[in-house]
Formats: C-alpha cells, structure tokens, sequence
C-alpha cells in the first residue's frame, strides 16, 4: 500500500491503551484521517484516527502494539482517509482487509487510489434495480430472483452451510447476455483460519476465477481492518462497475463479525451502548456499506449486493439482522430444520423475500411464466405447510384426498425444487421447468393462479417432455 500525502503536524502520545493512542488534539484532524505512528523503538506503523473530541484524539494502530513508550512514541498527522490500489488487474487476486495481495502474486499496478468510504450516490441520478442475476440455485432464482443494483441479505446461523452457499454462488453467478461484462467481488470478514482455508482453496479451484477479486481477513487480524474489509471490496467494486461498464455482483460474510469489531471499538471508545451493547449509529453505519449498490444513470454498470451473516441464537429480531432488514430490499433465510432433513441449500422460502423480485423477471429477463409459478409454488407449498402442522395435531387419518395431494407435494418441493447439489447448476429455465414438473403431481383445476395460457404451453402434459417429477 503506498501513500503520497501531506504531513499535518507531529504529536507525542498522551496515554495508550492496547492498540488505542490517545493524542492531544489539534484543529482540522477528521475521523477517518489515516496518521503515521513512529514507536519509541523507532518503528512505523500506520493507523487511524477513530474518535475526535477537543481536546483528544483516539488512534487505532494497524497491526496493534504489544507496549508503547508514551513518551518516546510520536504521531504524524497525514490529512487524508484510507486509500487502497485499484486496477483492471485485480481479477482473479485474493487480497487482505486492506487491498493487499495475500497470494503471492505481484504487487498490483495501481490506476488509481481510491478512498475506501467511497463517493456517496446522488438520490436524483440512481435508477431502480432491473434485470435478472442468475445464481444457479433454483430457490434463490426461481422465488426469490436478485435484480442487478439490489441488496439482498442471506440470514442463516452458527453451523448452517453459508460458506458453501457464498461460494456456490461465486462459482455460479452470471447475467444473462453474453455481451455484458459480469464480475464477483468476494469479501470474508473476520473468519477463521479453517474458513479462510476453505474459501481461498475453493477459490483457487474455480474456473470462473479470472471474473472474481477476492478479499479475506481473518479472526487474528487487528479490529480495524475488519471495519476496513467491506468497504474495501466495496470500493474495488466501485472502481470496476463505473469506471469498466461491469456489473458486480459483492458477497460479504460474516456481517455479524463486522457488526462485533464495530462494538468493540465503541467500547474501546467509551460510548454510551445501544441494543444488546451495540452502538447506536450501527444502523447509520450499515446503511453507509448496502447502499453504495445501486445503478446510476448513464452508467453501463451495477453494483448488487448480498451481505451473509449469522443471526445470533437464530434470533431473526437480534439488531444485526432486524437492522439490516429495515435497510435492504427483502432477506434470504436459512432453514436449521431443513438443514436437519439434509435438504441443501436449506433455504425458508416462505420466511424469504425478494421485494424487488417482479421487477427483474418475466419476458425478455427470464420467461413470461415465471412470476405466476412462483405464486402458484409459493402457495401451494404453504398449504402443504399448513396440513403438516394440522397433521401433527389431528392426525393423517382426517385428512381429504386433496389434502394428501399438497402433503405429498411439500415433500417433493424439498426434495426436487429446493434441494440441489452444491456443484449443480441450474438454469432459470432448468428451475422453472422443475417447478412445472411439481404442479404436475396437482390436480390441474387448483392451478389457480398461473393463467390458462401458460398451463396450455408448460404444464407438463401438453408440452413434448418427460412428465415425471424431476
């Protein structure tokens, strides 16, 4: 990482506290400022400037230091926030929290350094999400579609197979069209060193990984570059879908270690704590990372989002995943009772929700049939979730023939449309045609809620396939 900036003034160290400086404060230092530690012991390290009052400011030290000479050690004052490298060279690198290649490749060329907080976007020149992603999991694609410029959330918890998913999905991922420029920006936040394994090593073994820019920050590394992590990738992502006409498609997990580093500064900061111990601007600064996705007029690009957390306890009202529902548009949910029944990816459907879903499906973005199926499979499954529960109760005995039907077909949805392999990739059109399979187990008078025409042209038994589920 390199730095050309201007030196503000130099400060000698009131106090430390473990990796936080506290420094007699001078006019016009801002939050965010990136400074200069020289230790006593003549070492430089970087760090950054998280609080400001009158008369002190609070420093994180990039790396941490086990001791400190206060009185030896001394601040530089650099004048500008964190910047990191960007370049077209970046596909197919995996880097750390702080844009800096972690796989012994070459250093990047830089076009440019750009700074990680990013431009906010104008309100007036945004345009509404459209147009399909495919992700090759029928449950995600088929009822819960994600429209290019959209956040969209995956809520799983401790356990569930997430990191599968995430990358089954960088793996997977593409746009329709093969004229558009498409590219995966990869974020792991926090995780473990076996995570990390696994993530890099999947990586690596990708065969779309020239399409993919990859940061990973580990559990071990210092709590700012946690904080710096996502919004790092989000500024590689910036960088590649307005400068390069690409649509990015940004996975970050876990949102959940974000949220605790973010914590832990607040606590290292001495504020006065929120919910549960978070920080009461935790809602702002969330809001700050989903809501660089978007698309912008006149630009060819578009930046779409799918931050990954674990819900503590599975508690869906826990402020990381209540905060993050109020800000992006829906929530995919993970299942442990599904994971439990060996379904994979166990995704909740009717806990789930895309609410920008009709915008991006239908003719000439997937197929003119494909949001009525979704009612129609939505309901019929929710009916067939019902009856499981009234079974439970009163017993399969009382139940009508009719009734058995849509018993039958919730278990087949599982088994045939919601469960997959995780090295199988599906169509949209594959996924829909799976769906018309299903309802084909349905008498076709409760179709009710796809139209004749479509009935007539893929209900199985007037089109020239295979009838049989599946």
């Amino acid at each position: 990482m390199s730095y050309t900036l201007s030196v503000k003034e130099l400060r000698k160290v009131l106090s430390a506290k473990g990796s936080l400086l506290f420094v007699r404060s001078i006019p016009g230092i801002s939050y965010g400022e990136i400074v200069e530690v020289v230790l006593g012991s003549g070492e430089s390290r970087l760090g950054q400037v998280i609080d400001v009052s009158k008369d002190v400011t609070v420093i994180q030290v990039f790396g941490g230091v086990s001791e400190v000479d206060v009185k030896a050690s001394k601040v530089r004052f650099k004048g500008e926030s964190l910047r990191i490298p960007v370049s077209i060279d970046v596909f197919g690198r995996i880097l750390d929290g702080f844009g800096r290649p972690i796989d012994r490749g070459p250093e990047i060329v830089p076009e440019d350094f750009l700074d990680i907080n990013g431009v906010p976007i104008n309100p007036a020149s945004r345009l509404p999400p459209s147009e399909f992603i495919e992700t090759g999991i029928s449950s995600i694609d088929g009822l819960l579609s994600i429209v290019r410029g959209q956040k969209l959330p995956i809520f799983s918890g401790a356990g569930l197979p997430h990191n599968r998913i995430a990358i089954q999905i960088v793996r997977q991922a593409r746009v329709r069209g093969s004229e558009e420029r498409f590219a995966v920006v990869f974020a792991a936040i926090g995780v473990t060193y076996e995570d990390a394994y696994y993530f890099i090593s999947s990586l690596k073994n990708t065969s779309s990984v020239e399409n993919v820019v990859s940061f990973i920050n580990t559990a071990s590394a210092p709590t700012i570059e946690r904080i710096a992590t996502p919004r790092a990738a989000l500024t590689v992502a910036e960088f590649l879908a307005w400068r390069y006409d690409t649509h990015v498609l940004v996975l970050m997990v876990d949102i959940t270690n974000y949220c605790e580093a973010l914590r832990e500064l607040s606590a290292a900061r001495e504020e006065v704590p929120g919910r549960r111990g978070y920080p009461g601007y935790m809602y702002t600064d969330l809001a700050t990372m989903y809501e660089r996705a978007g698309r912008i007029g006149g630009k060819k690009g578009s930046i779409t989002q799918m931050p990954i957390l674990t819900m503590p306890d599975d508690d869906i009202t826990h402020p990381i995943p209540d905060l993050t529902g109020y800000i992006t548009e829906g929530q995919i949910v993970l299942s442990r009772d599904l994971f439990r029944k060996g379904v994979y990816p166990p995704v909740d459907v009717l806990l789930s929700l895309s609410r920008l879903m009709k915008d991006g499906v239908g003719p000439g973005k997937t197929r003119e049939d494909h949001y009525q199926l979704f009612m129609q499979l939505i309901s019929a499954y929710a009916e067939g979730q019902y009856l499981r529960e009234l079974t439970a109760i009163v017993g399969s005995e009382s139940l009508s023939e009719r009734d058995r039907k849509y018993l039958d077909f919730a278990d087949l949805f599982e088994r045939k449309f919601i469960n997959q392999g995780e090295f199988e990739r599906r169509s949209i059109d594959e996924t829909l045609n799976v769906g018309w399979n299903l309802l084909a187990t349905l008498p076709e008078e409760e179709l009710k809620l796809v139209s004749i025409d479509h009935i007539r042209k893929y209900y199985p038994k007037y089109r020239v396939i295979n009838p049989q589920v599946g």
